[in-house]
């Protein structure tokens, strides 16, 4: 199965940023072994997914989250995380870092909850929309996110474009359009029949021509860091 199956916020504007999602994921998939942290879970999305390779997955997450969140532990990952020294052989994070205020907190964390050689895969936005507002404090260039694990210390630390220039702005014109779908129910459907040949298009174009760009890190949606407890 991919990562994305059933994910809720999959729709026909979007899919091309969970195609990325779940190319990376199933990537890094021999990391996902032991015990499986998923640090702020929300609706545990993924869960099925990791669930395939790692012994247990254990979903962590606070009380006020915008999502009917699934979590087996509750935890601010703003503040110290109820959970032992040593105890995680893989600690997962998507989509999450943006929306803390302290995140080195949860780097540090997630360094003394991991097991020596133990690893974290964590994605985070780069050119994204204000989302989940007012709790989304921060975006993270690649050489931000190098610094906050290094300083949380973190060693083999790999950073990737989750995609390039092309296929971030076609999907910002795909969030742009999605705003016109609006009002009553007759008038959403109407304008979702409008709307959807525009919205695939645009994805097409925006998967085909990133192929052409040799540096897609400069204008990335987003990035992917793996690295390791040594």
């Amino acid at each position: 199965m991919k990562a994305s199956d059933g994910h809720s916020n999959k729709k026909l504007h979007n899919w091309l940023i969970y195609r990325f999602r779940d190319k990376f994921l199933s990537k890094y998939a021999p990391l996902y072994k032991g015990d499986l942290y998923d640090f702020g879970c929300g609706e545990a999305p993924f869960k099925p997914f990791f669930e395939q390779y790692c012994k247990q997955y254990v979903g962590v997450d606070w009380a006020g989250s915008f999502h009917d969140t699934k979590a087996d532990i509750a935890a601010d990952l703003n503040k110290p995380i109820p959970i032992e020294d040593n105890q995680a052989d893989t600690i997962i994070s998507i989509s999450v870092l943006e929306h803390l205020c302290e995140p080195q907190n949860m780097l540090n964390e997630a360094h003394r909850i991991l097991k020596p050689g133990g690893a974290i895969i964590l994605q985070a936005p780069w050119q994204w929309m204000v989302h989940e507002a007012p709790y989304d404090f921060f975006r993270y260039s690649p050489y931000g996110l190098e610094h906050m694990f290094k300083k949380a210390g973190f060693s083999d630390i790999q950073i990737e474009a989750e995609c390039g220039f092309w296929a971030t702005w076609f999907l910002k014109i795909c969030y742009f359009l999605r705003r016109f779908v609006r009002g009553p129910k007759p008038l959403r459907i109407l304008m979702t029949v409008i709307l959807t040949p525009f919205w695939f298009l645009f994805q097409i174009l925006g998967l085909a021509l990133d192929k052409i760009d040799n540096n897609p890190a400069l204008e990335a949606c987003g990035y992917y860091v793996v690295a390791k407890k040594a």
